[in-house]
């Protein structure tokens, strides 16, 4: 963990340092930079590409940002780190934890939302026992008690069944008791399990539930900032989405030299599943309204869809007031055509 965040704080370092070309163009000097930092929801991988694309290519330098990318990890929260003013900005798990944050007290606001649909999809046997949602009940799942027990808990309601009717466990980081069928469901990321459970038993051997099919959606991987940092800072908000949108664009446009540069943060990874990841991220990204307003954009209807639901089954006390949640003015201030695909 050490000697990725070296390497990242070398990106940042270089990004201030590297002289500006041309006859009229300056460097920005240091009292002109802006010290800002962006706190990940997990390890470098390509889930996080635009962002270290952004860094790489000098794109916050060139918005006088001297960005520095903190790795997330199982024990950091995001939403507390950015609450608290130890994190600029930060990528939180999603809309479920800005409401359950917001429900605490948490200072926190969401500027955008990456994942524009549900991430997480539960698989099953092909040749076993769960066919349905429906028949869910009373079957052994694991899922992660980090949001995605509360998408679970919701597609089982919406099917009539109460989710202490089902056997729900915690998943570990390994999909091995799948694939050996000692679990019946299992909850996957689609960019990362999936990939491993399709290796292992065969994509023809699955079945997968998606959430929007049931007519459940959580869009994730939201930005974040404080609300000092909103209300007295936000020439920089704008000024961080603008470089984000334009790394997350080059990323997209060249996937390769993307990958190129998470495998030079973290060399151990496996290249062919972090080729998969970006295009899933890119599917997820571009999904929904997305689409006709470019990356970021804040979904207001899917926010609220999903601010109702955790409400009804209990997750937060009462809904969230979304407008103090989440303030699209600034990713509305990069024009739409500058954010599509």
């Amino acid at each position: 963990m050490l000697n990725r965040r070296n390497v990242i704080a070398a990106f940042a370092a270089a990004a201030i340092t590297l002289p500006a070309l041309g006859m009229g163009a300056a460097p920005a000097s240091a009292q002109e930079m802006v010290d800002a930092s962006l706190r990940l929801k997990w390890l470098t991988q390509a889930q996080f590409a635009g962002f270290y694309v952004a860094l790489e290519k000098g794109y916050y330098k060139d918005e006088g940002i001297n960005l520095t990318i903190n790795p997330g990890g199982p024990n950091l929260l995001t939403e507390n780190l950015v609450a608290t003013g130890a994190d600029t900005f930060g990528l939180s798990g999603g809309t479920d934890s800005v409401f359950a944050g917001r429900d605490k007290g948490l200072p926190i606001v969401c500027i955008g939302v990456a994942h524009q649909q549900t991430p997480f999809v539960f698989v099953s046997h092909k040749d076993g026992s769960v066919q349905s949602v429906a028949d869910f009940k009373g079957k052994k799942i694991t899922t992660w008690f980090t949001g995605a027990n509360h998408v679970l808990a919701a597609m089982l309601s919406k099917a009539g069944i109460d989710p202490k009717e089902a056997d729900i466990q915690p998943q570990q980081v390994s999909v091995t008791p799948f694939v050996d069928e000692q679990v019946d469901v299992v909850t996957a990321t689609r960019y990362n399990e999936l990939y491993v459970i399709n290796q292992r038993v065969g994509k023809e051997n699955l079945n997968l539930f998606v959430p929007e099919d049931s007519g459940v959606s959580f869009p994730r991987d939201t930005l974040i900032v404080s609300e000092q940092t909103a209300a007295e800072k936000p020439e920089l908000v704008e000024k961080f989405l603008r470089a984000s949108v334009k790394g997350w664009k080059e990323a997209f446009a060249n996937e390769k030299e993307a990958i190129d540069i998470i495998m030079k943060i973290a060399p151990t990874l496996d290249r062919a599943q972090q080729e998969f990841m970006l295009s899933e991220i890119k599917t997820l990204m571009t999904a929904g309204k997305a689409s006709t307003d470019g990356i970021f954009t804040i979904d207001k209807a899917a926010v609220g869809s999903a601010n109702e639901l955790l409400a009804k089954y209990g997750v937060i006390s009462k809904p969230v007031d979304l407008d103090k949640a989440f303030n699209a003015s600034f990713i509305d201030k990069i024009p739409a055509e500058e954010r599509r695909l």
